[in-house]
């Protein structure tokens, strides 16, 4: 279907600032100002250690584009609720996750590229970082040329991510809890000071103390569980904010997280049950079957916009083997349970040995195979040369809405924070003209 001709004029512009305007957006001075504002020398501590986990400019999106990413999320939304999808994505789920749950669970993060036929959904994940991070970038940048002055107001429009993200921890709260007002929170990573993502804890713990909400940053070995309730020492937790990436809280040395969820001794959020429904990269293999999700009673317009807005993935067949090496260049071979890129792999990369232990399965099992969807660039100058940085768009999502959309800069493989130049970056929505 074509698009309407004011959409297609805005995807146009957004194309054209991406790859010809690049002035330095990131006044670092605001940015070191908002960062200050949680302790002396914090903005020195994250840019030491962290060189490249903002970039120095900002990611031009389409409004036609942004619409499109909500749809998307929109009908995946609908889908989700249906028991016959549950049914289905809990056959393969771990036991944990069967039981049914009043929360929703915190930080979706739909990611997208930017393909030829519009905003492709790569993945869902359910523990999606950088939030709070860039919530404070988006604040921090100055209308440094006509094009982002242009278009910048739209940058700062609406309520406040930190708003949304204190709301929606409270709405997690309420929906286990009723009226119980949340007293304390617990914000649990295997060896948080270690961790990339560290700082945004330390925004998290600010933000719900400056809401008398009592906040401690720990390692899961350091709670306890008695009588009924969980303790990080004397003081008992009221909910986790869980940010490990052992979905399934399987690690032995998470035993005690797994048992307060089991036993609901306090709300956990997100927890396996929300991996289960939204992340296992299986799951997206269902949502872009036409046929299944039509036997499903699924309605002709979500089907078209999944079927569109979701490359096709398949879950590995060894019997197929011949054929997915045939076809190599095309895909990108993906461990169902895993995140943050790691054990991924594009097709066009692959070693025939990581080939052979993806079919074969052992420390590599569970994978699909998605249609490779090449990302968009971003043109910017890095020390005096003219880089292209491809784009990944986050959507991070609660309750089915979109709180904040934020792209990371990267080159390579996959994402990451090791490029010059790349790192978090905020989006600016090109808003088409004439809309009606």
């Amino acid at each position: 279907m074509s698009l309407p001709s004011q959409s297609r004029e805005c995807i146009e512009e957004a194309e054209r600032l991406n790859l010809d305007c690049q002035c330095v957006s990131l006044d670092r001075e605001r940015l070191r100002a908002e960062l200050e504002k949680t302790s002396p020398g914090f903005y020195a501590e994250i840019i030491e250690g962290r060189p490249h986990l903002f970039a120095s400019s900002l990611v031009f999106v389409s409004e036609a584009h942004v619409k499109a990413m909500a749809a998307t999320v929109a009908a995946i939304e609908k889908v989700i609720h249906l028991s016959d999808y549950q049914a289905h994505v809990l056959t393969y789920a771990p036991p944990i996750a069967r039981t049914a749950q009043p929360t929703r669970g915190v930080f979706l993060g739909y990611d997208f590229h930017l393909g030829e036929n519009g905003p492709q959904l790569i993945e869902i994940n359910t523990n999606a970082g950088g939030g709070m991070l860039n919530a404070v970038l988006e604040r921090a940048q100055q209308r440094c040329c006509e094009d982002v002055a242009l278009h910048l107001p739209g940058l700062l429009e609406g309520d406040t991510p930190e708003h949304l993200f204190l709301a929606m921890f409270r709405a997690e709260w309420q929906a286990a809890r009723a009226m119980v007002p949340l007293r304390s929170v617990a914000i649990v990573d295997d060896a948080p000071l270690a961790q990339y993502l560290y700082p945004e804890f330390v925004l998290f713990k600010q933000l719900f103390e400056q809401h008398g909400i009592a906040t401690v940053v720990c390692d899961p070995t350091e709670l306890s569980l008695r009588d009924g309730a969980l303790w990080h020492e004397e003081k008992r937790i009221d909910l986790v904010y869980n940010r490990l990436t052992d979905f399934a809280l399987e690690d032995p040395a998470h035993a005690v997280l797994h048992a307060t969820y089991r036993e609901a001794a306090a709300v956990v959020t997100p927890h396996p049950r929300a991996h289960a429904l939204y992340a296992d990269k299986r799951n997206l293999a269902a949502l872009c079957d036409a046929d299944l999700l039509a036997s499903w009673g699924v309605d002709e317009a979500t089907r078209n916009i999944l079927t569109a807005g979701i490359p096709r993935t398949e879950p590995i067949d060894p019997a197929s083997a011949q054929n997915y090496w045939a076809r190599r260049k095309q895909l990108f071979f993906k461990p169902a349970a895993g995140y943050g890129s790691k054990a991924a792999y594009r097709g066009d990369k692959l070693t025939r040995r990581v080939f052979d232990e993806i079919i074969e399965g052992g420390t590599l099992a569970g994978y699909v195979a998605q249609a490779l969807v090449p990302p968009s660039a971003r043109r910017l100058s890095v020390d005096g040369a003219a880089v292209a940085l491809k784009v990944d768009l986050r959507n991070y999502v609660y309750d089915g809405c979109v709180q904040l959309i934020a792209a990371r800069l990267y080159q390579g493989q996959t994402t990451n924070f090791r490029t010059p130049g790349g790192g978090f970056a905020p989006v600016l929505e090109v808003l088409c003209k004439d809309r009606t």
